[in-house]
């Protein structure tokens, strides 16, 4: 099965396209309080998760033990639920083939965010992987993402539609690994029209302040997933993971009506 098949069999299963972002921070009770942490977010989320995205920042800043908690968090993962490895890498194709291979083979998640600004060939180490996706950043979140990724080349287009052609390319080509993007919410505007009809990878919701209201009129047929992270794991109310999930899944699901 493809990774965008696997994807949409999720997201009609749980009529929910929630993913659950992962950000650990750790408090007061130090690091060896992450796992427990982890596993609390984990168990009470996953019902209404469609994807899990665990974010590599975050567990790298834990130093060697951050990397071990990673680790024992993917073996722990329900397998019914896509894990999104929100690395972002870029290098020469030559690095990027033992980036492919530890996430894929070793670690086995099922998709991974790639930066995708040294060109195709940057890129190809992952496209050969059966089952597997990768999201390309396209137009991220942030307001930076104005200082290249949306500005206009000559010829009309804008930069992030070179992205968009790398995919295209790679679909062209018949390879293997589904090829997606990263569009953040609060840059969507005007975007998402020129956005390929493939999975989105769709940050900016919640604390970032973005609106589903472009991305449920854009008529896209592609399992796009939408990530909360802050809301759900450091909300600072009351409530439970589990009904944190269940809001934000359901105010999703309700924007697409």
């Amino acid at each position: 099965m493809r990774y965008a098949e696997r994807l949409q069999k999720r997201i009609d299963e749980t009529g929910s396209r929630l993913c659950v972002g992962i950000d650990p921070r750790p408090g007061d009770d130090g690091i060896e309080a992450v796992p427990d942490f982890l596993k609390r977010l984990i168990d009470g989320t996953w019902e209404q998760a469609a994807a899990f995205k665990p974010n590599m920042a975050y567990f790298e800043a834990m130093g060697l033990r951050g990397i071990e908690i990673l680790e024992e968090l993917l073996g722990a993962m329900p397998k019914e639920v896509p894990i999104i490895l929100d690395a972002k890498r870029s290098d020469i194709g030559e690095t990027q083939k033992y980036y492919a291979h530890s996430y894929f083979s070793h670690w086995n998640v099922d998709a991974v965010t790639l930066n995708p600004f040294l060109g195709y060939d940057s890129i190809e180490p992952f496209l050969g992987w059966e089952g597997k996706g990768i999201y390309l950043l396209a137009v991220t979140s942030n307001t930076g993402s104005a200082d290249f990724q949306r500005q206009q080349l000559a010829d009309g287009r804008s930069v992030f539609e070179l992205v968009t052609a790398l995919g295209e390319r790679a679909k062209a080509e018949g390879k293997a690994t589904d090829a997606g993007y990263v569009v953040g919410l609060t840059n969507a505007a005007g975007v998402l029209a020129k956005i390929p009809d493939s999975p989105l990878l769709v940050p900016g919701l919640g604390a970032q302040g973005g609106d589903l209201a472009d991305l449920a009129s854009a008529g896209r047929e592609a399992p796009d997933v939408i990530n909360v992270s802050r809301g759900i794991s450091y909300a600072g109310d009351e409530r439970s993971f589990s009904e944190r999930a269940r809001d934000w899944a359901e105010k999703i699901s309700k924007a697409y009506e």
